[in-house]
């Protein structure tokens, strides 16, 4: 069953065309990475889905519903999403922001702040207020924050830009994992942690799609290389297929 889709959307800033008539769809589970150089319109195409931005033209659809017409409550339950940059209102305390995020889901029990703090390794930061964070530790309290929900639908925007090369690596992989029971579509900047870690990958171009295949069927294609303007080298190692650039595509 499709769990969310998007009908031949267009979205435009001024003279700008971020997203133009584009048309996707998802089921209620699966991992999808979504790619593309940057201004692909990457972001933009998150935020709509999650229903933050309005199109110009088109619609999304959750189920057979229209986006639009759901109560904030509702959708804010269905829908988690990570944004590439956050700043809440209030220097609030790691432990109240995790709490706020689990407030989504009334049907939580008592112990779910308790294990998702645990889970991201924020034990001894519950009482630190959010301005005294690093860069790494604020993006692991935001994937608290939306993941303590348990939403049936997560929208994450470069989740672990910010992070170590270890917790980076053990995101990426949760995220991708989640996808066996939930939907879970990233963003994600690193190709070889795509093609590694998720079962579909998307390539957006000029705020269009230009492939959408499983990973172990588009690691091979060169809409990859043409997307990138260079060419690519596949390396194939024992954690996967490694993409190296070896020259700029003319």
């Amino acid at each position: 069953m499709t769990a969310i889709s998007a009908d031949h959307l267009r979205v435009t800033r001024g003279a700008a065309t971020l997203i133009d008539d584009l048309s996707l769809s998802f089921g209620e589970r699966g991992s999808v990475a979504l790619v593309g150089p940057n201004g692909a319109g990457k972001s933009t195409l998150l935020k709509v889905l999650a229903g933050l931005d309005l199109p110009q033209a088109g619609r999304v659809r959750i189920g057979t519903g229209d986006l639009a017409s759901l109560p904030g409550a509702v959708r804010a339950r269905m829908i988690g999403f990570l944004p590439q940059h956050f700043e809440p209102h209030w220097d609030l305390l790691v432990g109240d922001l995790v709490r706020l995020g689990a407030a989504r889901n009334p049907e939580l029990g008592v112990e779910a702040v308790a294990k998702t703090i645990a889970r991201f390794e924020l034990g001894g930061l519950e009482r630190r207020r959010w301005s005294t964070l690093s860069g790494g530790e604020c993006a692991r309290v935001l994937l608290a924050m939306v993941l303590v929900a348990d939403p049936p639908m997560l929208l994450a925007d470069e989740p672990a830009a910010a992070l170590d090369i270890r917790h980076r690596l053990g995101v990426i992989e949760a995220l991708a994992e989640r996808g066996r029971d939930r939907l879970s579509v990233v963003v994600v900047h690193d190709l070889d942690l795509a093609f590694r870690f998720f079962e579909r990958v998307v390539i957006l171009v000029q705020g269009r799609i230009v492939a959408d295949a499983p990973a172990a069927e588009l690691i091979a294609d060169q809409r990859l290389d043409e997307a990138f303007g260079v060419r690519f080298e596949r390396i194939r190692t024992a954690e996967g297929w490694s993409l190296q650039a070896s020259k700029a595509k003319t």
